[in-house]
C-alpha cells in the first residue's frame, strides 16, 4: 500500500510537469505563428519600397582573385583557390579539360570547397594524369565568367625519360591536355603490327582506319591510351568520329565522311618506354553532284564572333579543276531540333563568309553552305556545330565594365542620400570605325557609352553618303544590343560615313562621332599564283611536290595541288581540302606514268590563278641501290673454272643494273677475293684459275648508278671437279610469265654442258609450297625452253624444277625456283587484235598494270623474241606498246606474246589464227577505203508547179560532208532554177530543178565526201516523147456554188488507160476516171469529193496525252475545219469551248479534253457527213482506259521543268509595211538543249536568202524574212522540242502596201491574194 502512494505521488508529479511543459510549448508556437504572419506583412508593404532602394544590385560573375597555375611533384597535392563575387551569389562548377569533375567518382581524390567566397580545389597525391587545364565556371542569372589555369604533375620516371620534352610539351599544351587515365598505362608494352596507309574515300560514305598492335601485358580492363591526331590536333569522340580501342585494335570510324575529314591522320599510344605513333594521309574525293559541272561541296564550316544580333559564318572554297568557277555560295541555317532548313541570303555571296542576321536570341542554330556556278548548286557542306544567339561574355563583362570601379561608392552614396539623381540617357559610343570591308558589306564596331545609364542600352546606327549631313536611319526595325553590326544594302563605288547613338527606355543620347568616309571594297581580293613547281620521285605510287608560296598572300588558307598525265590534257585535283604548308605528297599516281603539277593558293575570295606547270616527272620509286642478287646456280666445271648463273635483285633501286661484282673464297676460309678486278656484266659468268679438289662459295653485288648494293648470301659450297657425265648439266635462270588465276608460263634458258649429245627435250616438275613430293609436268618432253602450265589451284603456292635429257638419260636438276601465287596480278589485261581507225593498220596491243622508267616491253613469236624488223613494228608510248604487222601473210599466223621487264611480270600472249586474219583485213580495208553507207540510192519526184525533187538518203552523214550534183558531166552549183541542200540529221541530200523540161533529161550523178569515207549514185532519165506531161500546171478557182476546182491541163500521146492521182500535202488519192477530162483538158476536183475521200479513210479515233489533257483524234487524208463534222459525247453534241476545244490540221481532226475529271468519262463518237452518208468513229473513255489516261496525264512533259518550251518574246498579231525586213525573235529554254523549227501556214520553212533562221546560244531563236511581200502574210509558227516535251506557239503576220491604210489583222487572217479572195468568199457562204 505504502509502495502503492508512492509510486502514484511520482506519476503525479510527472504528469504535472508534462503538463506545464505542453503548455509552455503551445505560447511559444503561437507566438512564432504571430510573428510570421507580421514579417509576411511588413515585406509585403515595404516591396514597392525595395524595388525603389534595392539593397543588391544584379552583378554579372568577377573573379576578383582567378586561378594559378601550378608545376609540382607526383604523390603531393595541390589547392586551386579563386574568389568570385556577383549577385544573386553564383554557382561554382569545376572542369578538367572541359570536364565536370565529380568528386564522388573518385573518393577522395577530390575535395571542393567554398568558405565566404572563397573557392577551392584540393587535388590529393597528384599522378601524372592529373595534369591538364582546370577551370573554375561561376554562373548566376546575369552571366557566368570563367577562370582556367594548368595544372603540370611531374615524374621522377619521366625525368630520365629520352621522351621527357615531348611529354612536357604535351602537358603544357592547353588545347590538347593530357591523357585522362591513370599512370597504369605506362607500364604497358605495345607494338605496331598492319597500321593503316594511305586511304582514299569518297562524301557520304563510311570508313574505318584499322591499327594492329601487340599489348604486352593484355588485360581486358586495361587497354593502352590511344589518341587520334588529324593535322595535329586531337580528335574527340562526336557524331562525325568514332574511337575504340580493344582486342589488339585501334580504330577510327567515320560514319559520313567529307571532305573536312581530309587531313593527315596520326595514331599516338603511350606505352611503358614512352609513345609510339603512326601516321598516313585520308584523302576524301567529291560526291557526285547533282547537276553535271556543278561544284564540289565547301567545307569547314565555322561561326564566330556569335552575339544577339547576328552570327558570323566563314567556310573554305572547294576546288574547282574542271568545273565552271564559283560565282557565289549560300548559307543554310536550322533551328537545333528542327529538320528545316532556311536559306539565309537571297543571292549568291562571294566572300567565304557571311554575316547572318535576324535570328532568335536565345536559339540554337546549325549553318551549312553551298557553292553555285554557271552549272549549277553544289551539294550541301557538312552543317556546323551548334551556336546559340546571345551576348558572349565580352560583351557582358563590357556591360558591367564601368560599374566596377565606383560601384560601391555610388550605391553607398544612394542608399545614404536617396536624393541623389542617378545617370538616366546614356553617352555616346566611342571608337566607331570599320572592322571588316568587303565587297557585300561593312562590319561595324565600337566601345559601349561610359556612362550608360542602368536601363538596357541598344543602339541606333546612321550613315550619309559622302560628306553630307544628312543622316539614315540603317536598322530602321532592329534593336541592336552588340557593339557589332555589318551594313548590308551599300551602293557600290559610294563611300559612307557612319556614327552609332545609345538608346535606352529613357530615350536616345547623344550621337558618336562619324567614322571616315568608307567604301565597300575587296581589299584583298584572291591570291596571287603560287611560284615555281617541282616534283621529285617518292615511291611506285607517289610523288614529292614542293613550290614556292605567292607573293601576295592575302590571309591565304592554303593550296589546292592538281596533276594531270602528260598528253591527257585532264587535270585531276590532288587534295580536296586546303593545304597549308608549300609541300606536298601526291598519292594515287600510276607507276609508269608521265605527270605534270600546278598549284592554287585559296583564302576566303576564292583561287588565285593556277601556278606554272611543273616539269614532266615520271612517277616511279626514288632511285637507290639495288637490293641483293640471289639464286647463285652452278653450270659447269672443267677442273679448274667453274661457270655460275645468279638471279637480278628484285629491287633494281629505280636505276639500271651497270655491273656485277663477284666474290669467292675456299669453303674452309673466312676471307673473301674478288674473281676479276672488271666486274661483269652479265649475270653468267666463268670463273677461272681454280685448284681442282677444293670447295668454292661465291657472292654477288649489283651495282647502278646510285651505288653497290649488299652482297648476296654466300652460295653453297660447290667442287671444283671436272664434269665428264653424259647427261647434259641444269637448265637455269626460271621466270614465270603471264602467271593467271589458273595457269602459268614458265620459261627457262638452256644448260651450259649439254653432255655427250645434243639435247633433245625438257621435263617439268612442280610441288606445292612446303611439300616434298615433286610430280612431273609433262609427259613428254618438249623441245622448247618455256611450257604452258595449266589446272593450277587459284591463290595456291608452286615450286618447280627442270632437268633436261639427251639420249644418254636424265641429266641434272636445275635448283628449286622461288614460290609463284597462282593469281592473276591486279589490273593486268589481255593481248589484243585490232585495226587502226586512221591508217588502217593491224596490230596486236598490250597495256601494262604498272611499269617503271627501265621497263621494256619485250615482243616474241612462239617465245622467241621478234628481232626481224622487216616484217614488224614495235611502238611504245608510257604502259601501251603496239606491235603493228606491216605486210600480214599466212607466214605471220602463230602465237605471239609480249614481256615487260622491271613491272612485277606483266604479261600476255594472243594466238592470231586465220580465222581472225581475214576479219581483221577485212576490217582494214574498209577503214583504208571507206564508203558512205546509203539509205536509198539517187531517186526522184515531180512536185507541184513542175518541180523536180532530186534525192538521196545515207545512213550517216556529218555535218562537214561535202557534194556535188553532175548533170551530163557538168557539175550543177546552187543557182536560179536549182535548190541543192542537205540534213546531217537524217542524211537526206536533195536538189530542187524548179523547172524541168526535156532538156533537163540525161544522167544525173551524186558523189559524196564525208572525212575519208566516199559514195556515188547515179540516176538516168531519157524520154520518148510518149509520156504523159501538164500543159497547164495546178490552179484552183471557187464557182458559184462555192465549189473549189482544181484545175489543170494534161497532154497524152496514147490511150492507154489513165490514171489520175490528186496530192494532198504529199499524200496520194487516187482520183475516179470518170472525174477526169479528155487527152487535153480540165481536171476537176469538188470539195464534196474531198469529203468522200476524206470520210471513207477516217481512221478509229485513239486517245492521246497533252500537257493540257486528253485529246481525242483521228486521222483522214485531208481535213479542213469546213468540212461537216460533228462530235458527240453520250450521244449529246458537244459544241466547242474552254473545256473541250474542237479543232484539226490538214490531216487529222481532234477534240481536246482540257484538264479531265470523272465527268468526261464516257462513250464519244465522230461523224463526218460527205452530204449522203455519215462515216461515224467512236472511242470508250471509261473505266480503266480513263484511269490509264489520268494517270499518263499527270506524267506529261507538262510537269517536267527541263521540257522544250518558249520563254517570251514572241507577239501575237505583226503588221507590217511591204519591203520592210520582218523579225520574229524570241528566248526558249529547255535541258537538253531543245530543237527549234519554223512553220509558214503548217508548212516548214526553210532557211534560204530571204527567210533566215538562226538559234543562237541555245537560247535565242529568230526567223528573219528580209523584203516582206503580200505573200508572206499567214500564220507562222515555232516548235520547240527537247526529249521531255515541248510547245507550238503561232503568230499572225498581215502585211500591208505602200499608201495602204495599216489593217486590224485577227488571228489566223491570211494574206489577201487573189486565190485567198476566193476562199474568203467561200467562207462568208
Amino acid at each position: 500500500m505504502q509502495e502503492y502512494q508512492r509510486m502514484a505521488a511520482h506519476f503525479g508529479r510527472d504528469l504535472t510537469t508534462l503538463q506545464q511543459e505542453l503548455h509552455r510549448i503551445k505560447v511559444a508556437t503561437q507566438e512564432q505563428v504571430e510573428n510570421i504572419d507580421i514579417t509576411r506583412e511588413v515585406r509585403e508593404r515595404m516591396s514597392v519600397h525595395r524595388k525603389e532602394v534595392p539593397t543588391e544590385i544584379p552583378k554579372v560573375p568577377d573573379f576578383l582573385v582567378g586561378l594559378r597555375s601550378h608545376t609540382v611533384w607526383e604523390k603531393t597535392p595541390v589547392k586551386l583557390l579563386c574568389t568570385v563575387s556577383g549577385y544573386p551569389t553564383p554557382i561554382v562548377k569545376w572542369y578538367k579539360n572541359d570536364i565536370v569533375i565529380d568528386p564522388l567518382s573518385v573518393p577522395g581524390k577530390y575535395k571542393i570547397e567554398n568558405k565566404y567566397g572563397v573557392h577551392g580545389l584540393i587535388i590529393s597525391r597528384c599522378s601524372v594524369a592529373d595534369s591538364g587545364v582546370y577551370s573554375a565556371v561561376a554562373i548566376n542569372s546575369e552571366g557566368k565568367v570563367v577562370s582556367k589555369a594548368t595544372v603540370c604533375v611531374r615524374s621522377k620516371f619521366l625525368l630520365s625519360c629520352p621522351l621527357y620534352p615531348l611529354v612536357l610539351r604535351e602537358f603544357s599544351l592547353l588545347s590538347t591536355g593530357f591523357p585522362d587515365c591513370g599512370p597504369d598505362f605506362f607500364k604497358l608494352e605495345v607494338f605496331l603490327l598492319e597500321s593503316f596507309g594511305v586511304t582514299f574515300g569518297n562524301e557520304g560514305e563510311s570508313l574505318t582506319l584499322v591499327a594492329n598492335m601487340v599489348v604486352v601485358p593484355d588485360l581486358p580492363n586495361l587497354p593502352p591510351e590511344v589518341m587520334w591526331y588529324r593535322d595535329d590536333i586531337l580528335l574527340k569522340p562526336s557524331r562525325w568520329v568514332e574511337m575504340s580501342v580493344g582486342g589488339g585494335t585501334a580504330k577510327l570510324t567515320f560514319p559520313h565522311l567529307n571532305k573536312d575529314d581530309e587531313g593527315l591522320y596520326t595514331l599516338r599510344i603511350w606505352t611503358k618506354d614512352g609513345t609510339t605513333e603512326h601516321s598516313a594521309y585520308l584523302f576524301v574525293k567529291d560526291a557526285p553532284p547533282t547537276v553535271n559541272g556543278a561544284p564540289g561541296a565547301p567545307m569547314d564550316v565555322t561561326v564566330s564572333d556569335a552575339n544577339k544580333e547576328y552570327v558570323l559564318v566563314s567556310w573554305k572554297p572547294p576546288n574547282t579543276t574542271n568545273e565552271p568557277l564559283i560565282t557565289g555560295y549560300f548559307v543554310d541555317r536550322r533551328k537545333s531540333g528542327t529538320n528545316d532548313w532556311v536559306q539565309c541570303n537571297a543571292t549568291p555571296v562571294k566572300v567565304c563568309k557571311l554575316p547572318v542576321h535576324g535570328l532568335s536570341e536565345g536559339a540554337s542554330y546549325h549553318f551549312r553552305v553551298r557553292a553555285v556556278n554557271s552549272a549549277g548548286i553544289s551539294l550541301p557542306s557538312r552543317m556546323s556545330t551548334g551556336v546559340t544567339a546571345a551576348d558572349v561574355e565580352s560583351d557582358i563583362q563590357g556591360r558591367y565594365t564601368c560599374l566596377k570601379v565606383y560601384e560601391l561608392v555610388f550605391w553607398s552614396k544612394f542608399l545614404i542620400c536617396p536624393c541623389v539623381v542617378c545617370v538616366t540617357l546614356p553617352g555616346p559610343p566611342t571608337d566607331v570605325h570599320a572592322s571588316e570591308i568587303n565587297q557585300t558589306y561593312i562590319v561595324l564596331s565600337w566601345n559601349p557609352p561610359s556612362p550608360r545609364g542602368q536601363a538596357t542600352v541598344w543602339y541606333l546606327i546612321e550613315k550619309s553618303v559622302g560628306d553630307s549631313n544628312f543622316w539614315q536611319r540603317v536598322n530602321t526595325g532592329v534593336q541592336i544590343r552588340s557593339p557589332r553590326c555589318p551594313i548590308f544594302d551599300l551602293e557600290d563605288k559610294k563611300a559612307y560615313r557612319f556614327r552609332v547613338i545609345s538608346v535606352n527606355k529613357h530615350g536616345p543620347g547623344q550621337p558618336s562621332e562619324p567614322t571616315a568616309l568608307l567604301q565597300k571594297a575587296d581589299p584583298y581580293g584572291v591570291p596571287s599564283a603560287p611560284g615555281q613547281v617541282m616534283a621529285s620521285r617518292n615511291t611506285k605510287t607517289s610523288a614529292f611536290v614542293h613550290w614556292e608560296p605567292p607573293k601576295n598572300p592575302n590571309n591565304l588558307i592554303g593550296y589546292y595541288v592538281d596533276c594531270c598525265v602528260v598528253g591527257s590534257k585532264v587535270w585531276t585535283p590532288c587534295n580536296h581540302r586546303p593545304y597549308k604548308h608549300t609541300r606536298f605528297v601526291v598519292h594515287g599516281l600510276t607507276a609508269g606514268d608521265t605527270y605534270l603539277f600546278r598549284v592554287q593558293a585559296v583564302n576566303a575570295y576564292g583561287l588565285s590563278e593556277e601556278s606554272q606547270v611543273s616539269a614532266p616527272l615520271f612517277v616511279d620509286a626514288a632511285l637507290a641501290a639495288p637490293s641483293a642478287p640471289y639464286g647463285i646456280a652452278l653450270l659447269s666445271c672443267d677442273g679448274s673454272s667453274m661457270t655460275v648463273a645468279w638471279k637480278c635483285p628484285k629491287r633494281t633501286g629505280g636505276s639500271r643494273i651497270t655491273s656485277y661484282y663477284l666474290d669467292k673464297r675456299e669453303a674452309d676460309s673466312v676471307n673473301w677475293k674478288e674473281v676479276s678486278p672488271s666486274p661483269a656484266t652479265k649475270r653468267v659468268y666463268k670463273v677461272e684459275n681454280l685448284t681442282a679438289g677444293l670447295f668454292y662459295e661465291f657472292k654477288v653485288q649489283a651495282a647502278n648508278l646510285a651505288g653497290v648494293g649488299l652482297p648476296s648470301e654466300p652460295s653453297r659450297p660447290f667442287a671444283c671437279e671436272a664434269w665428264t657425265m653424259p647427261q647434259p648439266g641444269p637448265a637455269y635462270d626460271l621466270s614465270f610469265w603471264e602467271v593467271r588465276d589458273d595457269s602459268l608460263l614458265l620459261q627457262w634458258k638452256a644448260p651450259v654442258y649439254v653432255g655427250a649429245s645434243p639435247v633433245t627435250g625438257y621435263f617439268v616438275e612442280m610441288a606445292k609450297k612446303g611439300s616434298p613430293d615433286f610430280v612431273v609436268v609433262n609427259t613428254e618432253a618438249v623441245n622448247r625452253c618455256y611450257l604452258k602450265v595449266t589446272g593450277l589451284e587459284t591463290g595456291a603456292w608452286y615450286v618447280f624444277k627442270v632437268y633436261a635429257v639427251n639420249v644418254s638419260g636424265k641429266g641434272k636438276d636445275s635448283d628449286v625456283s622461288e614460290a609463284v601465287c597462282a593469281k592473276t596480278l591486279q589490273g593486268t589485261k589481255g593481248l589484243v587484235s585490232g585495226v587502226d581507225e586512221e591508217t588502217g593498220d593491224i596490230f596486236l596491243s598490250f597495256e601494262a598494270p604498272e611499269i617503271s622508267e627501265l621497263s621494256e616491253f619485250i615482243w616474241s613469236k612462239s617465245y622467241k623474241e621478234i628481232t626481224d624488223s622487216s616484217r614488224v613494228k614495235v611502238s611504245t608510248v608510257g604502259r601501251r606498246s603496239r606491235l603493228t604487222l606491216l605486210n600480214p601473210e599466212k607466214e605471220d599466223l602463230g602465237l605471239y606474246s609480249v614481256a615487260v621487264t622491271e613491272a612485277d611480270g606483266a604479261s600476255a600472249s594472243h594466238t592470231v589464227t586465220e580465222e581472225e586474219l581475214k576479219k581483221l583485213f577485212e576490217l582494214s580495208y574498209n577503214i583504208r577505203n571507206p564508203i558512205v553507207p546509203l539509205k536509198t540510192e539517187l531517186n526522184y519526184e515531180i512536185l507541184e508547179k513542175g518541180h523536180v525533187r532530186f534525192w538521196l538518203q545515207a545512213q550517216k552523214i556529218s555535218s562537214a560532208v561535202s557534194y556535188r550534183f553532175i548533170i551530163n558531166d557538168k557539175e550543177v552549183t546552187r543557182a536560179e532554177g536549182h535548190k541543192i541542200s542537205h540534213d546531217a540529221s537524217t542524211g537526206i541530200i536533195q536538189m530542187t530543178v524548179e523547172h524541168f523540161t526535156r532538156a533537163n533529161e540525161g544522167t544525173y550523178t551524186l558523189q559524196i565526201h564525208d572525212g575519208k569515207a566516199k559514195s556515188q549514185s547515179s540516176l538516168v532519165l531519157v524520154g520518148d516523147g510518149q509520156r504523159p506531161h501538164f500543159s497547164e500546171y495546178l490552179t484552183f478557182h471557187v464557182d458559184d456554188n462555192c465549189t473549189v476546182m482544181l484545175v489543170c491541163k494534161v497532154n497524152t500521146n496514147t490511150d492507154l488507160q489513165r490514171k489520175i492521182v490528186v496530192f494532198t500535202h504529199k499524200k496520194a488519192v487516187l482520183m475516179p476516171t470518170e472525174l477526169a477530162g479528155q487527152h487535153t483538158g480540165e481536171l476537176g476536183l469538188p470539195s464534196k469529193w474531198l469529203t468522200i475521200l476524206t470520210g471513207s479513210s477516217a481512221s478509229d479515233l485513239m486517245m492521246q496525252c497533252t500537257p493540257e489533257g486528253i485529246r481525242l483524234q483521228c486521222y483522214m487524208k485531208y481535213y479542213t475545219e469546213e468540212m461537216k463534222t460533228s462530235w458527240f459525247h453520250k450521244e449529246s453534241k458537244i459544241a466547242s469551248s474552254e473545256k473541250m476545244r474542237i479543232g484539226g490540221t490538214c490531216e487529222m481532226a481532234w477534240m481536246q479534253i482540257c484538264e479531265p475529271t470523272d465527268r468526261e468519262k464516257g462513250h464519244y463518237s465522230i461523224e463526218i457527213h460527205d452530204g449522203k452518208n455519215a462515216h461515224i468513229r467512236t472511242f470508250d473513255l471509261s473505266g480503266q482506259g480513263k484511269s490509264k489516261a489520268l494517270s499518263a496525264f499527270t506524267k506529261m512533259p507538262l510537269f517536267c521543268v527541263d521540257r522544250g518550251r518558249v520563254v517570251g518574246g514572241l507577239p501575237d498579231v505583226v503588221t507590217i509595211m511591204e519591203y520592210k525586213t520582218l523579225s520574229l525573235t524570241c528566248t526558249v529554254w529547255g535541258d537538253p538543249k531543245p530543237e527549234v523549227t519554223w512553220f509558214k501556214n503548217e508548212q516548214e520553212v526553210v532557211s534560204d536568202d530571204h527567210n533566215q533562221i538562226s538559234f543562237e546560244s541555245g537560247k535565242f531563236a529568230s526567223l528573219t524574212i528580209k523584203s516582206v511581200t503580200v505573200d508572206d502574210s499567214g500564220k507562222y509558227s515555232i516548235n520547240v522540242r527537247n526529249k521531255y516535251g515541248g510547245e507550238f506557239v503561232e503568230i499572225t503576220v498581215s502585211v500591208y502596201k505602200q499608201g495602204e491604210q495599216i489593217p486590224e489583222p485577227k488571228l489566223g487572217q491570211m494574206s489577201r491574194s487573189s486565190a485567198a479572195v476566193g476562199i474568203d468568199s467561200l467562207r462568208s457562204s
